[in-house]
């Protein structure tokens, strides 16, 4: 969902942020598939380069990996011990992720979970609870609150949860409720318990579909 009116919208696209040529060469092969809209935009992958350094992230974990754009960004910005797990249900797209991973240079910063995310979470709090340093979330949307309550254990105190497309589901801004998907319902109740969840700071970010930002008290 593009929320800048489109001549601002073009400008922002020119100096907003640097692509490589190996994130642009992923992103034009990503639009082939059917369903690229799920591939985060350029600026949002930007953003969370520049978060990980920001917050000299050392762990990470993704929930929803898709084509691998997203881990690029941020397994690029890790120090050389950082690691980076990536949780996603499909075999076929993230074949395709490993295969730019390795053109990356990446193989050894990043670990992928192939299953349920909310599984692939529930096991990883046995050893790794409040140890992350950044989660980003951006898989399905009905999904959500449990990812949520999930990435808040395995964050470190100062750990910062990034949400995708928190402005854009369905028939999001519909005025009767009952006109709404039931993905919209999710992210608008979400959005609405993380503006009161005095566990978390909280910033929405207005780029893409919307970012919501959270970090832990």
């Amino acid at each position: 969902m593009q929320i800048l009116p489109d001549e601002i919208y073009q400008y922002y696209r020119k100096v907003a942020f640097r692509e490589s040529a190996l994130l642009k060469q992923l992103r034009e092969e990503t639009a082939q598939l059917p369903c690229a809209r799920m591939q985060v935009a350029p600026e949002q992958g930007q953003y969370l380069h520049l978060l990980v350094k920001l917050i000299n992230a050392k762990k990470i974990i993704e929930i929803g990996t898709f084509t691998g754009y997203s881990s690029i960004c941020m397994a690029t910005a890790l120090p050389d011990d950082g690691q980076l797990i990536a949780c996603d249900v499909s075999a076929k797209y993230t074949d395709m992720a490993k295969r730019y991973w390795h053109q990356a240079g990446l193989t050894d910063k990043i670990t992928l979970y192939l299953g349920e995310a909310e599984t692939t979470l529930v096991n990883l709090m046995a050893d790794h609870a409040n140890t992350f340093d950044l989660a980003f979330i951006d898989a399905d949307k009905n999904g959500y609150n449990d990812y949520y309550e999930c990435c808040l254990r395995l964050l470190k105190t100062g750990g910062v949860i990034v949400l995708d497309n928190m402005l854009s589901a369905g028939k999001f801004l519909a005025s009767n409720m009952d006109d709404q998907s039931t993905m919209a319902q999710s992210i608008r109740a979400l959005n609405e318990k993380i503006h009161q969840d005095e566990r978390v700071e909280l910033c929405l970010i207005p780029i893409g579909s919307g970012m919501m930002l959270a970090r832990k008290c």
